[in-house]
């Protein structure tokens, strides 16, 4: 007596493979966005976080320093991983987003008798990420006083 022995044929194969392709096919763009908003995710947490480190390092010390990333570890790590360029003369950090150079800036403006935290959003154009992250900010807190005459503590 001989066994019989069952195996695909070479229909269902393809037909496998079709359909693994098409799930590939949905599946990869749906990674992609994932992670692209991973990402802004992620830079508009460390602006969000060098924003409140700067408060706090104001408030705390009752001054600020010229250099930003002295003031806040994520200002200084964005410096660091080539996302922000800080401005000491200005006493500003601009924050670079995929191919806009002024995405955001943040900037402690200095004056005789007090220090306010403002932060300007520069021209997105089409950039995806750019425009995630000024949204996700909410900028209608600022500027917000630091310093000086009318802060209560």
């Amino acid at each position: 007596m001989q066994k019989s022995r069952t195996a695909f044929t070479m229909i269902e194969l393809i037909f496998v493979i079709v359909i693994l392709g098409i799930l590939a096919a949905v599946a990869i763009p749906k990674l992609s966005a994932t992670r692209n908003d991973a990402e802004v995710s992620k830079m508009a947490q460390n602006i969000m976080t060098g924003l409140a480190e700067i408060s706090t390092y104001a408030v705390s010390q009752a001054q600020t320093e010229s250099n930003l990333s002295k003031m806040s570890n994520a200002i200084a790590f964005l410096e660091k991983s080539g996302e922000a360029v800080i401005d000491k003369d200005e006493k500003k950090a601009t924050v670079k987003v995929g191919a806009v150079s002024d995405c955001i800036t943040v900037q402690v403006q200095t004056g005789d008798y007090d220090d306010n935290l403002t932060i300007s959003t520069g021209d997105a154009g089409g950039d995806y990420k750019c425009n995630e992250i000024q949204t996700i900010i909410d900028v209608s807190r600022y500027p917000m006083r630091l310093r000086g005459t009318n802060v209560k503590y």
